[in-house]
Order: structure tokens, then C-alpha cells, then sequence
């Protein structure tokens, strides 16, 4: 079959690997019809990967209909169009049972794309461990972009905002607006925030979150700015979508006095001067983690039926696989215009 594979920094090749085959009984097959580029796919396009690997297929992100299946497979068949997890569990712990996929007691934290332990969606066909807990059938009146959008970036920016309490009459920022980012200022609004500051250095970027009821401002100008909409109180809840040491740093600087700031971006600093006594002083509550995706459906699918989330709006380009080197060089140069790139079979 034919994947996008990773070789090096920048070195990604449509070429020829084994046919996805069922490793356990319980194991799905899925003909992959649209997958996503991810903000976090990029620290392996530039050589920065998760492991050492080379020459596996990449991607996490993936809808499209089931080609074959294990004998212990109860919930899917042949033919049905579903919904790939980016967050892999083994689907018998306790903590997968309800749902925390991140709390998985033998698989700890999977993810597909970042090794040859679990090959990448951005391939023709996706072996899914543990279909039935895995993946679950796109519901009736969910589009496939919706659908592709529930798989990571959805649940990411919904557990940003839940991770940074935001709720009622909160004053909330986000930094960094890709799609996630800007997912996450649409929920701010949903979850009641009474105003959201959106900061990023890309001016197409700002505009859409303005227009989405945001207050945009580029990075210099965000701490001056927030401490006047805010009389000098700053942020009650702070949301970074980017995972980079200064966009924390910021972060942590723009958040209130026993405000709360939630990291979704994917940070592989191991060298990042946290302020603990300015943490301390303000009594800051910090957290950063991965979203379990299976455990977000049941509250994300309903608002997104309904059009109170729309997710689909951030998907901005659609390519062939074939094309896929040339998706991660246009997504990477974050030109304007360009936030969710789709790729296709």
C-alpha cells in the first residue's frame, strides 16, 4: 500500500510499504478517506520526532469506512465509515473502561505516527488496535471534516478549556491561533467566557479569531493590553495552543492571581525555567496534558450536530496524498490562508 513516510527533517515520501494486516483478534482494518496534518506531526517534519525511527508512515488523525476485522470485533463491520482515536488505549484497563484513554494501565500514552510500533494514518489503510474501543462509527449528521476535526484537534482544544476552568463571566486568552487555538475560542464562548484575548504573530490568524468574537493582539502588545482590559487583574484562565518555551512563558505571565493556565501545545523542552515562586506568590494552577479523544465524544459530537461547535470551518486546504510533502511545506509556512490541511485517497 502507499503512506507518507517520514526519513528525516523535511524528508517525507509517498512510496510503497506492507499492507496494514490484523495483528489480534481484535483489531480493525480501516481504508483511510481523509486524514489531517497536525500542529504536532511538525516537530517530526523537522526532525524532532518522538522516536528514532525512520521510514514509517506519519499522521494520527483519520476518518474512513472498516475493511476487515478481527473475530472478536462486536461493534464494527465492513463498510461502516468511522472515527479514528489519536489517543490509543488497550480498551480492558479500568481506566479505559470510562474513558481516560491517557491513563491506559498497559499502553500508557499511544499515539500513531511516531514509530514503527504503530504506523501513521496518513497511509491507504490503518490497522486500529482495539477497534471497538478505538474508533467508534461517525453518528448521523456528522460531515466527515466533522468527524476528522473529533478525532484530535476538537478534544485538544476542549480539554485546554476545561483544563483552564473556563467558565461564566471568565476573561480567557489563547495563545497561538492554529485550529486548535481558535477551536478553543469558539468553546471559551460556548462554555460562557464573558470576553477572549487571541493572540498570535500571524495577522490572518488574529482576524479569524475577531472573527469569532475575540479581542486579537500580537504577542508584544498581550500583556500590556490584557492588563488594561482587565483594570490590572490579567487572565482568570489562560489557554497555549503552541508548546513553545516563550509562548508558556507568556502564558504564565498574562494569567491572574490564582488564575489557571492549561498547555495543550506539545512542549519537548527539557530545559524550561518555570517561575515557582511567581507561580507561588500569585498561586497559580498549571496544567498540561494530551486529551483522551473517546472520552470527549459523547459531550463533543451532540454540539457539533447541533452547529454550536463547527469545527469544519478551520479546514482550509484539501490535497491527494500523493501530495503530502508539499501539505506539510505549505501547512509548516503557515502562509495566510492556510490552518487545517486535509489529506485525501
Amino acid at each position: 500500500m502507499k503512506a507518507l513516510c517520514y526519513h528525516g527533517a523535511r524528508d517525507l515520501r509517498f512510496e510503497t510499504i506492507p499492507d496494514a494486516t490484523l495483528a489480534d483478534e481484535r483489531d480493525i482494518l480501516v481504508r483511510m478517506q481523509r486524514c489531517g496534518i497536525c500542529g504536532s506531526d511538525l516537530h517530526i517534519y523537522h526532525g524532532k520526532g518522538f522516536s528514532h525511527d525512520t521510514g514509517f508512515s506519519v499522521g494520527h488523525e483519520a476518518v474512513g469506512e472498516v475493511i476487515e476485522v478481527g473475530r472478536a470485533v462486536r461493534r464494527h463491520k465492513p463498510g461502516d465509515r468511522v472515527m479514528i482515536s489519536a489517543a490509543v488505549g488497550c480498551g480492558e484497563c479500568p481506566a479505559c473502561l470510562v474513558g481516560h484513554v491517557s491513563l491506559c494501565a498497559a499502553a500508557g500514552i499511544k499515539c500513531y505516527g511516531l514509530g514503527h510500533a504503530l504506523q501513521g494514518c496518513q497511509a491507504q489503510a490503518i490497522r486500529v488496535p482495539a477497534g471497538d474501543f478505538n474508533a467508534a462509527r461517525i453518528p448521523e449528521g456528522v460531515s466527515d471534516d466533522q468527524a476528522l476535526m473529533l478525532t484530535d484537534n476538537l478534544p485538544t482544544a476542549w480539554l485546554g478549556c476545561r483544563n483552564a476552568e473556563v467558565g461564566p463571566g471568565k476573561t480567557v486568552v489563547v495563545i497561538g491561533l492554529g485550529a486548535i487555538g481558535l477551536m478553543a475560542v469558539e468553546a471559551s464562548f460556548l462554555l460562557g467566557a464573558a470576553r477572549v484575548l487571541a493572540v498570535d504573530l500571524v495577522a490572518g490568524r488574529r482576524a479569524a479569531a475577531e472573527g469569532l468574537g475575540a479581542v486579537a493582539l500580537e504577542p508584544a502588545e498581550a500583556p500590556g493590553a490584557v492588563k488594561e482590559a482587565t483594570a490590572g487583574a490579567m487572565a482568570d484562565c489562560v489557554i497555549e495552543a503552541v508548546g513553545d518555551d516563550a509562548t508558556i512563558a507568556l502564558a504564565l505571565r498574562l494569567a491572574a492571581r490564582e488564575g489557571v493556565v492549561s498547555v495543550v501545545g506539545v512542549s519537548q523542552s527539557s530545559a524550561f525555567a518555570f517561575p515557582m515562586q511567581t507561580a507561588f506568590l500569585r498561586g497559580l494552577t498549571f496544567r498540561i496534558g494530551t486529551s483522551s479523544v473517546r472520552d470527549t465524544w459523547p459531550t463533543l459530537v451532540p454540539l457539533v450536530r447541533e452547529g454550536r461547535l463547527r469545527p469544519q470551518r478551520f479546514v482550509t486546504h484539501e490535497m491527494p496524498l500523493s501530495n503530502g510533502a508539499e501539505a506539510y511545506r505549505l501547512f509548516d509556512s503557515r502562509e495566510p490562508g492556510v490552518l487545517k490541511v486535509v489529506l485525501t485517497v
